[in-house]
């Protein structure tokens, strides 16, 4: 009985000793610019990723700058998804200058992007932009889009799997799942905004461009290329809120409300809260849409 015992320990010991590589490998760490991202790559990668985010919650990617603990970390990354924020026009060059080996991978490449936002016409933003202020500014808002995060997920799934090519299979098979809950999701907005198309709403920062554009909807923006609007904008977004009973101004949580505000008052409009930086990101678009729906009623 004793021999037998020590037998089932020393086989238990080599099975162990077989598996242990690939089952007690440490996840992949993965970094992201902004908290949406961060869904996406948990989503596909599960327990094989561990996911950090360098804008936190509630922290505007237009004036984020990394803390030197962040910088710091990405020194043991595996990974680095980014999306074209705009504090990585700044930052990107410099990370890649310190850490050249660390993979970084924009999910936004090879998508035909959108210009950041559309000015009204005769406004001071619009003046700026017939004499190149804000040219070439594309938008980063991408994942406002669900058919445009599918095609992201099954980039993330390629990444992780080169990276990891002894769970590729369950990357694929996440990926996959997460597609059928965008697709589903996809459905239930145009759902919510059927009879909406061609209506034009009202925002501060002009982040929901790429939703407008999927489900035929018009974003008039406030604020355009980053810049604080004028006298003149206010003016001409006042006259264009009145023009077409504009009744919501969404504003996102990382912005100032004063501007988005005062158009309010003029116009009798009601500021509401749209972020597109939301953590979970299905239960976010599908409120986004409602209080879109409810604002275009």
């Amino acid at each position: 009985m004793r021999y037998r015992i020590t037998f089932l320990r020393l086989l238990a010991a080599a099975v162990l000793l077989l598996v242990a590589p690939q089952a007690l490998a440490a996840p992949l760490r993965v970094f992201v610019s902004v908290v949406p991202l961060r869904c996406f790559v948990e989503r596909v990668g599960g327990d094989r990723v561990d996911v950090r985010v360098l804008v936190q919650p509630g922290q505007s990617p237009a004036t984020y700058e990394p803390t030197p603990r962040q910088m710091a970390a990405l020194g043991g990354a595996d990974l680095f998804f980014r999306v074209g924020v705009p504090f990585e026009r700044s930052w990107m060059g410099r990370i890649q200058s310190l850490y050249p080996r660390l993979p970084v991978v924009d999910l936004s490449a090879g998508m035909t992007l959108r210009p950041l936002g559309e000015a009204p016409a005769g406004s001071d933003q619009a003046q700026g932009h017939q004499h190149g202020a804000g040219e070439g500014v594309a938008d980063p808002h991408v994942w406002t889009s669900p058919p445009r995060v599918m095609a992201m997920t099954r980039r993330i799934a390629d990444t992780l799997a080169r990276l990891d090519p002894a769970h590729e299979a369950a990357y694929r098979r996440r990926a996959e799942q997460f597609v059928t809950d965008l697709r589903a999701l996809d459905a239930a907005i145009r759902r919510t905004l059927a009879g909406r198309a061609g209506q034009a709403f009202l925002v501060y920062h002009p982040a929901w461009g790429y939703f407008a554009d999927t489900y035929g909807l018009r974003q008039v923006a406030i604020e355009v290329g980053g810049h604080e609007p004028g006298p003149r904008t206010l003016a001409r977004v006042i006259e264009r809120a009145r023009a077409e009973d504009v009744r919501v101004i969404f504003v996102q949580p990382q912005y100032s409300r004063t501007n988005a505000e005062a158009v309010a008052r003029a116009t009798g409009a009601t500021v509401v809260t749209a972020d597109p930086l939301a953590e979970d990101y299905l239960a976010n678009m599908r409120a986004v849409a409602r209080a879109f729906a409810e604002a275009l009623r």
